[in-house]
């Protein structure tokens, strides 16, 4: 990763855009790796490592831009189902890119957070995980977060069983459970709600992504696949995004009498 120069313009390819319409975290589904390599004629993990230079560069130009908070959906807890070789290879490319960014990291100020079990994970993969998180603890800049053998539905159910936990502990009344204490029991907690979701490879689905996280996120979806993600494509979502009205639930002033 290379480090951010502080003096750069974070908007000089987006002039046109206020910084307050600049999303404040992104979330990104990054999908096509596979299929990017097999066009090409090669194998998988090919695309897999291509994609890992799309990581470096879209987190980099993120940060430039002021968006404080990136997540990548970088393995589900559905793709244990693939071939062995292709998870050995993912899980060995997870270990390096913990370990070869982990100075990277703290020199550009970024935090990184890694959400999802870790109970299926091998132990290098988890070792090299919670050292970047303690070296980045400190970091006060933008936050990276990953989410590895991730999947919502499991998450949900997790911060389910803990409430009921402490409700039979008698530490938690029920008529108490609303939706703050839920998202303070989810992986997510203290990490801001997506304001945009990016999906590469033309797909039309969020695949069990931060679903209870994504409520009220746009949706952009892109048909390049992630290895061909580039600045272009993410100003293009960006862009996108600031051009959209986000009412919350409610109306425009101008259509308040009209809708």
């Amino acid at each position: 990763m290379r480090q951010i120069n502080p003096k750069a313009d974070p908007l000089a390819h987006l002039p046109h855009i206020h910084p307050a319409r600049i999303p404040r975290h992104i979330a990104f589904i990054m999908d096509g790796n596979g299929r990017w390599a097999e066009e090409r004629g090669f194998p998988r993990i090919f695309g897999h490592r291509n994609g890992a230079s799309a990581v470096r560069s879209t987190v980099e130009q993120c940060g430039r831009l002021g968006v404080e908070c990136v997540t990548l959906y970088s393995f589900s807890n559905e793709n244990w189902k693939r071939p062995q070789g292709e998870i050995d290879a993912l899980m060995a490319m997870a270990v390096m890119y913990c370990d070869g960014e982990r100075e990277a990291f703290i020199r550009e100020n970024i935090r990184v957070r890694f959400i999802g079990s870790r109970k299926e994970l091998p132990t290098e993969v988890v070792q090299a995980m919670e050292n970047v998180e303690a070296a980045t603890a400190s970091c006060t800049g933008p936050m990276l977060c990953l989410a590895l053998n991730y999947g919502s539905r499991q998450e949900i159910a997790n911060a389910a069983r803990t409430l009921a936990e402490k409700v039979r502990k008698g530490e938690l009344s029920p008529d108490k459970i609303d939706e703050h204490t839920l998202t303070d029991a989810l992986y997510t907690r203290g990490i801001p709600d997506p304001d945009l979701v990016v999906r590469t490879a033309g797909e039309f689905r969020v695949s069990n992504f931060l679903l209870w996280q994504l409520s009220y996120a746009e949706l952009y979806v892109t048909p390049c696949y992630w290895p061909d993600f580039d600045h272009a494509a993410l100003h293009k979502a960006i862009i996108d995004y600031a051009s959209r009205d986000r009412r919350f639930g409610g109306v425009q002033k101008s259509s308040e009498h009209s809708a």
